[in-house]
């Protein structure tokens, strides 16, 4: 029988708080980033490298989590059933998403009076997004969630194929049933070994943050912050709207303080902040989740499916982009063209997994599907876009952090007790009485 058992919580010097850290390296970076831009923007390999240490180790992770819960679940039906509420909430916490963004650009009119003539934008620096443009829609998403190879996933860290691949595996070691249990004893010590390799990598997180925010500031901040600073600002606070207006109460639901939540998860915020990547911390919000009291098999669905299904950050960045380059270009969008544009934005908004620089390939591919606003202006937003992901990737994590609640809520798979125990500050560590 598996009890809780409360400990005291150890104290330790603040200096050695991996958040505090990853604060003062921030603070040094921007501080590098505007005394010597050129030396900051040298800065990036350090942010890199940290992001590629941790991206070699997701496809391991998501596969011996989602293959071991499964497997523990032994029951098919439930594992569909998780996921279909899995979806039904990503498309209605989406469509909000996409409201506001559109409800907050045209009340803030970021791009009015910019007066900007598309035949005078050099769209050069933007060719490359463009052309992915045709990996972006319905058909060529769902085709890219089957790998060419089984390795092939692994290969290229693509989240969505390594999740197909752990959920067939899944489903065959349960139709194996006690034969399958020495492989499943194996994936789990093979999962606590990435784990604690995770521990070893998130040591270099303050030099990752340093190098990342360095490089932000150096290469992009002073001179992108002068001349598109409303859009910026008009997309800042969209976000914290959002999370107020559409996450807050979706917490409340579930009994628990968002703002608790996210002294939580503060220090994954931060590096995903200062990174402008939300993958350098999957791992960790995959451990955090099932130490609130969220079961492991739903956990290993939620998270990963919401890195490519629930990405409420992007859509305000594509709802905000997009109505900000048809006011700056002075092109008539109208509110049925705006509809449209939802409309649409739910389609394509799922259609960037594995594309780099998701985000932006979807911005360009959805000027594309409207046809009325020229599609060179993107160029416009690309010396912000980096300063953009600085507030919608924290808002993306945010967002399936809460959305993994909700969903273990939903399922009955979530520990309440423990939760409510963890968010108010006390340490829990399971023992079997």
């Amino acid at each position: 029988m598996t009890t809780l058992v409360i400990e005291k919580r150890r104290t330790r010097a603040w200096w050695k708080e991996l958040w505090v850290q990853v604060l003062i390296a921030m603070a040094i970076g921007i501080a590098l980033g505007i005394a010597d831009p050129e030396l900051a923007a040298r800065m990036q390999p350090l942010g890199d490298a940290f992001i590629k240490a941790i991206r070699m180790l997701i496809a391991p992770i998501i596969f011996c989590t989602v293959v071991h819960g499964i497997a523990h679940m032994a029951d098919m039906a439930r594992v569909g059933r998780v996921a279909i509420k899995a979806i039904v909430y990503f498309e209605i916490m989406t469509t909000v998403a996409l409201v506001i963004g559109l409800i907050a650009v045209n009340l803030l009119k970021p791009g009015v009076g910019m007066n900007i003539d598309p035949a005078a934008i050099n769209a050069g620096a933007v060719e490359p997004y463009v052309k992915q443009t045709a990996a972006v829609g319905f058909v060529p998403f769902l085709m890219n969630i089957i790998p060419g190879t089984f390795v092939g996933a692994f290969a290229e860290a693509n989240i969505l194929q390594v999740l197909f691949i752990s959920v067939v595996c899944g489903f065959a070691l349960v139709q194996l049933g006690d034969r399958a249990k020495p492989l499943v004893d194996i994936i789990d010590i093979g999962a606590k070994m990435i784990f604690a390799v995770v521990a070893i990598v998130m040591w270099a997180a303050p030099i990752g943050a340093f190098g990342g925010i360095a490089f932000t500031v150096g290469k992009f901040g002073v001179g992108s912050l002068a001349s598109l600073g409303k859009l910026l600002a008009g997309f800042y606070l969209t976000c914290v709207i959002f999370v107020i207006v559409a996450l807050g109460p979706v917490a409340r639901l579930c009994g628990i303080s968002l703002m608790k939540l996210i002294r939580y998860i503060w220090e994954e915020l931060l590096i995903c902040i200062a990174t402008t990547s939300s993958e350098t911390v999957l791992p960790r919000m995959i451990t955090k989740l099932e130490d609130l009291g969220c079961e492991e098999s739903v956990v290993g669905l939620v998270i990963p499916t919401g890195y490519s299904f629930n990405l409420d950050g992007t859509c305000l960045y594509l709802a905000a982009a997009t109505v900000f380059l048809a006011q700056a270009t002075n092109t008539p969008f109208d509110l049925s063209q705006q509809v449209g544009l939802l409309l649409i934005l739910l389609v394509t908004s799922k259609g960037a997994a594995g594309v780099a620089g998701a985000a932006f390939v979807v911005l360009a591919a959805t000027l594309s599907a409207t046809g009325a606003i020229p599609v060179a202006s993107v160029a416009l937003v690309l010396g912000i876009h980096r300063l953009m992901s600085q507030a919608l990737r924290p808002t993306n994590l945010l967002g399936n952090a809460v959305a993994t609640i909700a969903v273990a809520k939903w399922e009955r798979a979530l520990d309440e007790d423990r939760m409510k125990r963890v968010l108010n500050g006390e340490t829990l560590a399971a023992a079997v009485a």
